[in-house]
């Protein structure tokens, strides 16, 4: 097996099978893709990993038949009790002894990427069903609840009034808290989408100078700007308030290093082409980084940040997250997340030109 060393240094996943479809080499590519160690894997038959490998053994067996020597194609390999894999396939004949043909495959980003903000949008909808229908359950009762404390406090003697007076004040005070909250909830569904010409640059720079105002010291905010960006149609005030609860989330994230003097928080701008956001296909799409150097997310909180009233700080209304996500699907557009102790990064993704 000498001769195929320098397949272990590949990042795409290789195997080799013989003339009966039996695996006869995997490279660690392919077994991290697969999940099964090459000792598991040899010499189990290639058809037996997925449950739909018909397709793929056909071409396997066309290419080993030397029609065609080569052969790519794109598939979706089902598999048993584990995730399915969204790979362009190469299958190509080999002169090797007792081999047949060599597999290559490598995972289709940008199909995982689709089916994630597919989750997400979806997500983000049956969210702001949930919200905006709990919101009005809520909001008539306690209109009624702080209506009768007002009019029970009205009636209270006047020898008792101090001290009863207390209890009818925490209840007002109390519904007057949850209303606030509530018409939180609601903001994003009520308020005028106005359409102009927004700059996003001129989003960063209003959202960098507030988090200065409130952190003067200990942090440092970095611009990385494409300048030439085009400008996008939508809300200004919509998209800095979406910018300004992530920022702020991750300066809350950063308290421990603002007290040590090292926070860091980036925004970074860039386009990218040939994009489908909500299932529209774009030529042009704005990227906008916002990254910061706290301890990270959770990896078990980050399927969660979006969930509305799902927070990760203490004292936190679980509130920001989900606005931003909804104020920029309403652009057409979607926020991810990747982080791991010590980066952090919120990704917007805004459309520019249909394609």
């Amino acid at each position: 097996m000498e001769r195929l060393a320098g397949l272990d240094l590949l990042a795409s996943a290789v195997m080799i099978l013989d003339g009966q479809g039996r695996i006869m080499y995997v490279n660690p590519a392919a077994e991290d893709l697969l999940e099964y160690s090459s000792k598991v894997l040899i010499p189990q038959k290639f058809g037996q990993l997925f449950l739909n490998a018909g397709v793929l053994e056909e071409i396997c067996r066309q290419v080993g038949m030397h029609e065609p020597v080569e052969k790519r194609q794109e598939l979706v390999l089902d598999r048993i009790g584990r995730q399915s894999l969204h790979v362009y396939c190469t299958v190509k004949a080999i002169d090797f002894p007792g081999a047949s043909v060599l597999i290559e495959l490598r995972e289709n980003v940008q199909q995982l990427r689709q089916d994630r903000e597919n989750r997400l949008v979806d997500q983000n909808q049956a969210n702001k069903e949930l919200v905006r229908n709990l919101a009005h359950e809520i909001k008539n009762p306690l209109g009624g609840i702080k209506g009768a404390a007002q009019l029970l406090e009205m009636e209270l003697p006047d020898r008792n009034m101090k001290d009863l007076r207390e209890y009818t004040q925490v209840i007002i005070r109390e519904s007057e808290r949850l209303q606030k909250l509530v018409d939180r909830l609601l903001v994003p569904h009520r308020r005028p989408h106005i359409v102009h010409d927004i700059n996003i640059h001129e989003v960063c720079e209003r959202v960098r100078s507030v988090v200065l105002a409130e952190y003067p010291e200990g942090l440092v905010v970095k611009r990385d700007y494409d300048l030439s960006l085009p400008e996008i149609t939508g809300d200004k005030e919509q998209l800095i308030q979406a910018v300004l609860n992530i920022a702020q989330n991750a300066v809350h994230a950063l308290s421990g290093r603002i007290r040590h003097g090292d926070a860091e928080l980036v925004f970074k701008t860039r386009v990218s082409r040939q994009v489908t956001l909500a299932r529209v296909r774009y030529r042009l799409a704005l990227n906008l980084h916002i990254i910061d150097n706290g301890p990270g997310i959770p990896q078990e909180m980050i399927e969660k940040i979006f969930f509305p009233l799902v927070s990760g700080t203490e004292g936190g209304s679980g509130l920001g997250l989900t606005l931003s996500q909804t104020l920029v699907q309403q652009h057409g557009g979607i926020i991810e997340c990747d982080s791991r102790p010590g980066h952090t990064e919120f990704l917007i993704r805004l459309p520019i030109a249909r394609a």
